[in-house]
């Protein structure tokens, strides 16, 4: 009988942990998402980099990894941006490379869940009125009779299934990503064994937009295997457009009148990029004898496409960074600074920041009073949320690059490059990265970090913090431009 009694007392205090544990977690994101998002990705960063510094993620040494390349490879996976100041294919052992799988697809849908949360948990923060327009605009059921009561829960409903179906659909889509390259690989001389973990090892790199290469010599053996290269591009295009999109692409492909708005403006925006940053590198490097300049055309032409692909956030290339002429670095720096779609595994200022930049500028130069896209007016706080963003982006590339300058003294050109390839978390490198002091790839580390986490989390935050004002001050223009 008293053995029964503590029993039942020790079951008691363990729930009343576990319940004291989950109210004091439920209560930080509650009160401050954006705290959340850091803590877990700081978190998830530090149980890397001791992962990454035992001896047995190593291959060939006793010893474990500088402390400098473990974090900086932790940092890389979990914020899925693809920079190695090592060797990733010889330096690792197959526990470290498990790691590297593990840890990206950990990183990948973790943004995707955990931007799913943030979004969640700001729609609860918001009005009565906010609420409801939220749930009719982005209802992809489109259910517009019924009680208000019963149409939000329709679209409250739906945030767990959301949540639930992220991992699943990541590893589908990895999945027939890899099965498809297999006989690339078996092609390119390797055997069955490595074939299969080399083709879901890349899978997992171009739908996570990480672009990290388990083979020695990287790309180099698909140097002309255009079904490869075509099979990256589809899993780095699939991940950059965001699993918000990927899930009303599924739903409703067939009628894209019941798209969302933000569907719609990532689709839109993603396609002009792509066909525009093609164009760009295909006018500029077509004569280049270090890049396309020894390619016919159809090759260029595809090349091109693929550039552009990667540039976006994927990470993989076929020729060197450094090869690219001043003003391909540039068009490069651009489209990597702007990433791909919210809630994805790209990073960047995203695709739909941009959208309500330019969005903004056509409405007033056409004196209009509000901006709108595909028939729904846009409101105005979403402008002065993108260009927050976007000076926060801008501030971080501009410290950052100060600091690898200084720390490095190299051309302002392979710097910048480099440091926008760190905060978009894409991947590709001129090859400063990799010829940092452990100075300057803390530096780099933290630009990853703060590229990845603080897009997100500044968004969120800024979203969250909005509240009433009862009273107006006194309007007074001041003299812009």
């Amino acid at each position: 009988m008293h053995a029964r009694a503590m029993d039942r007392l020790g079951r008691t205090d363990r729930r009343s942990w576990l319940g004291r544990l989950r109210d004091a977690v439920d209560a930080l994101v509650k009160s401050s998402p954006s705290r959340f998002a850091i803590l877990v990705f700081a978190a998830l960063i530090l149980l890397f980099t001791l992962l990454f510094s035992l001896p047995i993620a190593r291959a060939g040494s006793g010893s474990g990894a500088p402390l400098h390349d473990a974090f900086f490879t932790a940092v890389s996976v979990i914020c899925v941006t693809g920079l190695a100041t090592v060797d990733m294919a010889t330096y690792w052992s197959p526990f470290g490379n498990a790691l590297v799988f593990i840890g990206v697809n950990i990183g990948g849908v973790g943004v995707l869940t955990l931007a799913s949360i943030l979004g969640f948990v700001i729609s609860r923060r918001l009005g009565l009125r906010a609420k409801l327009i939220a749930a009719s605009d982005t209802n992809p059921s489109r259910i517009h009779v019924g009680p208000v009561a019963e149409r939000q829960a329709v679209r409250l409903g739906e945030v767990g299934g959301l949540l639930a179906t992220v991992a699943i659909t990541a590893l589908v889509i990895e999945l027939a990503i890899a099965v498809a390259m297999i006989p690339s690989m078996l092609r390119a001389g390797y055997d069955w064994f490595h074939s299969i973990w080399y083709s879901f090892y890349y899978s997992a790199m171009a739908f996570t937009n990480t672009g990290f290469s388990p083979n020695p010599g990287g790309m180099a053996p698909f140097e002309h295997d255009y079904w490869m290269q075509t099979l990256l591009m589809i899993g780095v295009f699939v991940g950059s457009l965001g699993f918000p999109v990927i899930f009303a692409l599924a739903r409703s492909w067939r009628t894209p009148r019941r798209w969302s708005l933000h569907v719609k403006l990532t689709i839109t925006t993603t396609v002009i990029l792509f066909v525009l940053g093609a164009g760009m590198f295909l006018l500029l490097e077509y004569n280049n004898p270090r890049t396309y300049g020894q390619l016919d055309a159809g090759p260029t032409v595809f090349q091109s496409l693929f550039m552009s692909a990667m540039t976006r956030s994927g990470g993989f290339a076929t020729i060197d960074m450094h090869d690219l002429n001043g003003s391909s670095l540039l068009v490069s720096d651009m489209l990597m600074f702007i990433g791909g779609g919210s809630a994805s595994t790209a990073g960047g200022i995203k695709v739909t920041t941009l959208a309500v930049l330019f969005l903004a500028a056509f409405a007033e130069a056409r004196g209009a009073p509000a901006m709108e896209a595909f028939g729904r007016r846009i409101p105005r706080d979403m402008l002065r949320l993108s260009v927050s963003v976007v000076l926060w982006g801008a501030t971080i590339v501009a410290v950052s690059s100060i600091a690898i300058l200084q720390i490095t003294k190299e051309p302002f050109d392979y710097v910048l490059f480099d440091v926008i390839s760190a905060f978009a978390t894409c991947g590709l490198s001129t090859g400063l990265t990799a010829e940092l002091p452990p100075a300057g790839v803390y530096v780099m580390g933290a630009t990853m970090f703060l590229g990845r986490v603080g897009t997100v989390t500044f968004a969120a935050a800024l979203a969250a913090s909005q509240r009433r004002q009862l009273y107006r001050r006194p309007e007074e223009r001041p003299i812009v431009g």
